[in-house]
């Protein structure tokens, strides 16, 4: 049976290795063999032992993506980068894949973790492992500047009738199905910049994403005549829905998730992380809650 994918998107389609990189240096392909094997400290001991490890990305800003000069980049690549130096793990390939290709190149073994920033959800964590929440990230959407249609909720592009864009098979996809948005209003695209298109044409009215890349994208088009809306948390079902981003590991990689999250938790509580994560537009207001747990995504809770 082929496994299904998942990543930060909720319903994801497979995909191939596109390419890899290694991290500082530009366009340098990496094998698909693994730094060493799964169980109990295997990954862990053998990347030690290489001072490497390969990790997959799915090429989006702001999470983990390669920049204009070649070199691999963003939050979730650099904190992850200090994570693993703590670890005595001083460099990290990339591999880059499609989003709904990661899981399942995750645990065919053509890399050890995924530094992409992808949500905890159940449906996930019944097919791979994740660290501590690293971020949160609320919903937002992207609109023409002035926000003439007044987008503030999934409620308004309903009750407006409005076109709504979202990236193919994003979390907001399903929130707006969820919330009752029609497919019929629902465009969806392949990447951001088409997203961003999509607003600037006039093709719909907004596009939803999390506030993060949306903020993001604006920063990097600022003639383009578009704003982002406040950022919000949906009610799904009578429950809000508080996504968040991880790193994400194989099953039985214990000893590397433990370890990893160990040295997670010491870059936020030194305040280091968000140091790290400033320059891609991430604030002190996605700092996970203490109460906000691994255990209790995975729980759907």
């Amino acid at each position: 049976m082929t496994q299904r994918a998942w990543s930060r998107r909720d319903f994801l389609r497979h995909s191939a290795v596109a390419g890899a990189v290694v991290v500082g240096a530009p366009a340098l392909l990496s094998a698909c063999t693994t730094t060493g094997s799964s169980g109990s400290g295997g990954t862990l001991d053998a990347a030690k032992s290489a001072g490497t490890i390969k990790v997959g990305i799915a090429n989006e800003a702001p999470y983990g993506f390669t920049d204009p000069s070649g070199r691999v980049t963003g939050e979730s690549v650099e904190v992850g980068r200090a994570v693993l130096k703590a670890l005595g793990i001083n460099d990290i390939q990339a591999t880059t894949v499609d989003f709904g290709g990661l899981i399942p190149a995750l645990n065919a073994r053509q890399f050890d973790m995924v530094t992409a920033g992808m949500f905890i959800n159940p449906q996930r964590c019944a097919n791979a492992a994740f660290s501590s929440p690293d971020y949160t990230a609320p919903t937002a959407f992207l609109v023409p500047t002035g926000n003439p249609k007044g987008v503030r909720s999934f409620a308004d592009v309903v009750s407006k009738k409005l076109r709504l864009a979202v990236l193919t098979g994003a979390v907001e996809q399903g929130y707006a199905q969820k919330s009752g948005v029609p497919d019929g209003q629902i465009q969806v695209v392949d990447t951001q910049n088409t997203l961003l298109q999509a607003v600037t044409a006039g093709r719909v009215d907004a596009a939803a994403l999390t506030n993060i890349s949306l903020n993001d994208l604006a920063k990097k088009n600022p003639g383009a005549g578009i704003e982002v809306t406040p950022g919000f948390f949906p009610v799904i079902d009578g429950k809000e829905t508080i996504p968040a981003g991880a790193f994400v590991f194989r099953k039985g990689d214990d000893a590397l998730v433990n370890a990893f999250n160990t040295e997670l938790k010491r870059l936020h509580d030194s305040g280091e992380w968000l140091r790290l994560a400033q320059p891609f537009g991430f604030t002190q207001d996605n700092v996970p809650k203490p109460e906000l747990t691994t255990e209790r995504l995975c729980a759907g809770g």
